[in-house]
């Protein structure tokens, strides 16, 4: 990290660096929360006596409100400042956790999966518009990859944690635990000192800025491009080991295993993203390239029955690949975002994942449901082809912008 924000200015690269250490600690308690409620929801089960159905209506609700509250957060933060939001963010989620822990109900847990929703909203719009307004322009992919990388990991430890706090303290332990931490993290980022973004008022005598529109094309291509990325990996995550072993015979540690290699290798190909990032100002075509080799890697998946260690080989690529666009994705975003903006138009185009979010379960649930494994990675492919076309359309039009 220190290489990344290596500056002539030692002030200007200490303070680039806590921000960024600052943001990615907050962008990893995001995907930190994301994960607290599904992992517990067989003592949830037990405790409220409802089924999954009930369980997984729950997680609707915290998708559907984040999915709801993505833009007008982005407007909240260009209007009054990334930092205050960011730390009602965190306060929010965490307060939500802990009153669930307090309050054990099925009605609290939907006001929880509510309270979740909306403090998700929050992390996108105002950590890239700190970001993107006070890392080193040289530098911005490699910034944004970091910040990815912290969330990635957030949710890859989120399992040993949740079952730490279960083992110490049950699982209202573990809910208050859980919550207590985005709290901590809030009074951390207040210690640090964490900088502003947006909310700029006009210089006395200054001209005002002529106003530009937010909900550009550029921006509805992007929110698109934003879903069909969710899509394209969603089905993979979340039903691919049952889809291994449903339609490939794969065993159950071997499928784990695969869809491990995926994941993990995701987390590296970001990193290894945010240095294309910043070599390249053709962002759509790297994106493009990725997806297309990760396109092919997928369909061999679907198509071929393959042995354990070239099925986890093919994985670990497809999941590289996958994370190596992250970064350049989000530099698309920034140079779409009109100035000052920055907190609007990646409100905006994350809604694409929430969209994503609230579809792919149903989608993929179906086709599950149809006795229809290859087609888990058959699907995923072409929404891999569709990024593709999509990647190479918008830098295009950005181009001719």
């Amino acid at each position: 990290m220190v290489d990344v924000l290596a500056a002539p200015q030692q002030g200007k690269a200490d303070s680039a660096l806590r921000t960024l250490t600052g943001i990615s600690i907050a962008h990893w308690v995001s995907h930190f929360h994301l994960l607290v409620l599904p992992m517990l929801f067989p003592f949830l089960k037990a405790q409220l006596g409802v089924g999954y159905i009930e369980l997984g209506f729950a997680l609707t609700v915290f998708a559907v409100v984040s999915g709801l509250t993505q833009a007008p957060t982005g407007y909240l933060v260009d209007h009054f400042g990334a930092r205050r939001i960011l730390l009602g963010g965190l306060v929010m989620g965490g307060l939500a956790l802990v009153l669930l822990g307090l309050h054990l109900s099925y009605t609290s847990l939907i006001a929880c999966a509510v309270l979740l929703g909306l403090a998700n909203s929050v992390y996108h719009p105002a950590d890239y518009a700190i970001l993107a307004e006070h890392m080193d322009e040289a530098r911005m992919g490699r910034a944004f990859s970091i910040h990815t990388f912290a969330g990635y990991l957030g949710g890859a430890v989120a399992p040993a944690i949740v079952a730490a706090f279960v083992a110490i303290g049950g699982g209202t332990g573990a809910l208050i635990a859980s919550g207590a931490i985005g709290v901590l993290v809030a009074l951390l980022l207040i210690a640090m000192n964490i900088p502003d973004a947006g909310a700029h008022k006009e210089k006395p005598g200054a001209e005002a800025a002529p106003k530009q529109a937010v909900i550009t094309p550029a921006l509805m291509m992007l929110t698109a491009l934003f879903m069909l990325l969710s899509l394209s990996v969603a089905g993979i995550s979340n039903f691919g080991v049952v889809a291994l072993m449903g339609g490939y015979g794969a065993t159950y540690s071997a499928a784990n295993i695969a869809l491990t290699a995926f994941l993990a290798a995701s987390a590296a190909g970001v990193l290894a993203g945010g240095f294309l990032a910043d070599r390249t100002e053709r962002h759509g075509q790297l994106a493009a390239a990725c997806f297309a080799a990760n396109a092919a890697i997928v369909l061999l998946i679907a198509m071929v029955t393959l042995p354990g260690w070239l099925l986890t080989a093919a994985m670990t690529l497809a999941g590289f690949l996958s994370g190596v666009i992250a970064p350049s994705r989000d530099m698309l975003v920034r140079n779409a975002a009109p100035a000052g903006a920055a907190g609007r138009a990646f409100g905006i185009v994350s809604t694409g994942f929430n969209l994503g979010g609230i579809v792919s379960p149903l989608l993929f649930g179906w086709i599950m449901d149809q006795n229809a494994p290859h087609w888990v990675f058959g699907a995923s492919v072409v929404f891999m082809v569709a990024t593709v076309f999509l990647s190479l359309l918008t830098e295009r039009r950005e181009r001719a912008a």
